[in-house]
């Protein structure tokens, strides 16, 4: 294929959606990086292992007391993720989880949370079966439409939180209706945005409206599937210090070495996002023309019932598609069993293809009248497209659909 073919075809992928951010590579490769800051001028951010430092006098420090509190090897990641984000500040924590553990601490008893119906699995138990028994109010609400997302507002909600697309049915939320919505009710609420299924380069919440754009960086922010990371970013004094007061007082922060990895993912994400784009949609198309799958949602797709949403808030699409496998349980399994190239897994992100059941594996913990309502049946398969070569990746989905239909095609 000749270069410009494919300049052609990288420009039809992206047709309609979003310009892409200015000088993004540029940001993620420098900013934070400095080599001015160290004596050695390294041009790669050394890892500081530390775990305290030296003091001039009691009280006197050159910027760092406890690695807790604050590291130069997690600083580093977090001014890079803030300009990334189009944010002021950013806080690296241990999980995508912690983030949502530490964002919520900011609430208090008697305050409540109005979250969207259909989330990732342990943002579900963790908001059902922990907050809900001390002393928070929690609310579901399908935030694909606005109108729902107002009713569901009260006098006592705090927090709003939207994740986007959602994890595993692919809906779709517009962050500036919904953000919109919330303020204007009480501007007092903040929004917060799980943005792990986009990453930074496809979707910035706070520039729609978000108060809060959170992530689990064990996904598509670190991107090789070898560290387990949370990160939030705000443009707001007021948010920034009380979630940094936070960070520090809860405790769970990363590694140095965790954040070196995911600091070192972040040079490679705009690369990553767009070959993770370009594998989804050929997969999502090939998967969408065959007759052994009753139904392809991939944002990507004009079929998507939030596709119009999609193309005006993000500037492209992630590797993430989800398939109902026509036939039963039975079908799913075998297809999933089958998959040679695609790892059955649970996470996503990385530059590998992987595949899982929600309903067994990552949704498992959300009561199963919850997964009925949702749509997260026994024949839903979510995808997580990877890197590898296109034709590859759609010769395992075929030999797979093969073996769990083999009268069909």
């Amino acid at each position: 294929m000749d270069q410009n073919h494919k300049q052609d075809e990288q420009s039809d992928l992206f047709a309609g959606f979003s310009t892409a951010y200015k000088s993004f590579a540029t940001e993620a490769i420098h900013v934070g990086q400095e080599p001015e800051q160290w004596k050695s001028m390294a041009v790669v951010p050394p890892i500081s292992l530390s775990t305290t430092f030296k003091q001039f006098g009691p009280g006197k420090h050159a910027g760092f007391e406890y690695s807790r509190s604050g590291n130069p090897t997690r600083n580093c990641l977090e001014k890079a993720v803030a300009a990334l984000d189009g944010a002021k500040y950013c806080i690296a924590v241990a999980s995508g989880l912690a983030a949502t553990v530490t964002i919520t601490h900011m609430l208090k008893v008697g305050d409540g949370i109005v979250c969207m119906d259909d989330v990732y699995g342990g943002t579900n138990r963790y908001f059902q079966r922990i907050v809900s028994e001390s002393g928070l109010e929690v609310t579901f609400a399908d935030c694909t439409k606005p109108e729902l997302l107002k009713a569901a507002l009260k006098a006592n909600t705090k927090l709003v939180w939207i994740e986007t697309p959602t994890n595993p049915t692919m809906k779709v939320v517009d962050i500036q209706a919904c953000s919109d919505v919330a303020h204007e009710y009480n501007k007092d609420i903040v929004v917060v945005v799980d943005n792990t299924f986009m990453s930074a380069f496809f979707q910035r919440p706070l520039a729609l409206g978000a108060d809060i754009c959170m992530y689990s960086a064990t996904k598509y922010m670190n991107g090789h599937s070898d560290v387990v990371m949370g990160l939030a970013s705000m443009n707001r004094d007021d948010l920034y210090e009380r979630l940094k007061f936070l960070q520090n007082a809860l405790g769970c922060v990363p590694s140095p070495f965790d954040c070196f990895l995911c600091n070192r993912g972040l040079k490679t994400l705009h690369l990553r996002m767009e070959r993770h784009f370009k594998n989804a949609m050929a997969a999502a198309k090939f998967l969408e023309a065959d007759p052994r799958v009753e139904r392809v949602i991939f944002p990507g797709l004009p079929s998507h019932p939030q596709h119009e949403v999609m193309k005006k808030q993000c500037t492209g699409c992630p590797g993430m598609i989800t398939i109902y496998i026509k036939g039963t349980l039975e079908h799913a399994s075998t297809f999933l069993s089958n998959l040679k190239l695609f790892a059955i897994a649970e996470s996503l992100g990385g530059y590998e293809s992987l595949a899982e059941h929600p309903a067994i594996m990552t949704h498992a913990s959300v009561p199963e009248k919850e997964r009925i309502v949702l749509g997260i049946s026994d024949t839903l398969i979510r995808l997580s497209v990877g890197l590898e070569d296109e034709d590859d990746i759609i010769n395992d989905l075929e030999q797979a659909l093969a073996a769990a239909h083999p009268k069909k095609k």
